[in-house]
């Protein structure tokens, strides 16, 4: 890899995405944020790009904004990395955090929306991740995470008790699609020095996002901080790819299982109460 590492975090916005690219840029990444909104006032969310730029920026790091609309049906995903690498160069680290996060029951969920939410959480991040293969490859180095949920996971029953996200079904799916796209991506490019991961929350973190959805306070789970979620990304990144690769990693159980400190966004102070010997992983309450 280049001495200064180039990183692309898409969904960089705001929420994890935003996060792990103020983590990136805080360990020395020039970093491309990529989302829809540029400004603020063109989401009904707060968060921008240009305000994750010029927070990275504040704090001494590099990092540029490129938007792009990643549900769109003729999406250019060869296009928008070579935008990025006109800044920085070639992409290093492939973040792929853009979700679109629909719990509309299954009875009544859109064609649509099921294209869209398939768009945005399978096929994007697989074709971005082919367009900066080739360069990764040629380099022996590089690294591509996609970031899945906890919805992956199959619901328990008969009887079923499905909480405020219902079932899920679209969301969920099109993250179980993700999770195995990973995994069977991995095992192909094995030993060509790039690693393809897949990281899940443990728990819920408290994204402008998922406070949107569902009332966080009112469901009785751990909410995890940011800086967890941030921590366990950081860790698959830089690991050895031949080590490393093909997981579908939970935050807290990754970050116990390497004894991994877990430190703030800017990456210089230990997080208080939420270093691997402070959470029992094995009695967390899944959201």
């Amino acid at each position: 890899m280049s001495a200064t590492r180039v990183a692309l975090v898409t969904g960089a916005s705001r929420g994890i995405g935003k996060g792990i690219a103020q983590r990136l840029g805080a360990e020395g990444c020039s970093v491309i944020c990529v989302a829809r909104t540029l400004g603020e006032g063109d989401s009904h969310l707060d968060g921008s790009l240009e305000q994750t730029v010029a927070e990275i920026t504040a704090a001494g790091g590099s990092a540029a904004p490129v938007v792009a609309d990643l549900s769109a049906e003729d999406l250019d995903a060869a296009a928008i990395i070579a935008d990025a690498v006109t800044h920085f160069g070639p992409i290093d680290y492939l973040v792929n955090n853009a979700a679109a996060a629909y719990y509309t029951p299954y009875a009544e969920i859109s064609a649509k929306r099921i294209d869209i939410a398939y768009r945005v959480n399978v096929r994007t991040p697989w074709l971005l991740g082919q367009a900066v293969l080739s360069s990764m490859i040629e380099r022996g180095a590089g690294s591509i995470l996609n970031i899945s949920s906890g919805s992956a996971r199959h619901p328990q029953g008969p009887p079923f008790s499905l909480g405020q996200t219902g079932g899920a079904a679209v969301y969920g799916g099109s993250k179980a699609f993700l999770d195995r796209a990973t995994t069977g991506g991995a095992a192909e490019l094995f030993g060509t020095g790039v690693s393809l991961n897949c990281l899940t929350p443990e728990a819920a973190v408290a994204t402008p996002g998922a406070e949107a959805r569902v009332d966080l306070a009112a469901t009785g789970h751990i909410v995890e901080p940011m800086a967890t979620m941030v921590e366990a990304a950081w860790l698959l990144l830089r690991s050895d790819p031949n080590q490393m690769t093909g997981r579908v990693a939970y935050s807290l159980s990754l970050l116990h299982e390497f004894d991994q400190p877990v430190y703030d966004l800017a990456g210089t102070t230990l997080v208080e109460g939420w270093q691997p010997a402070d959470f029992p992983v094995d009695k967390l309450k899944f959201i």
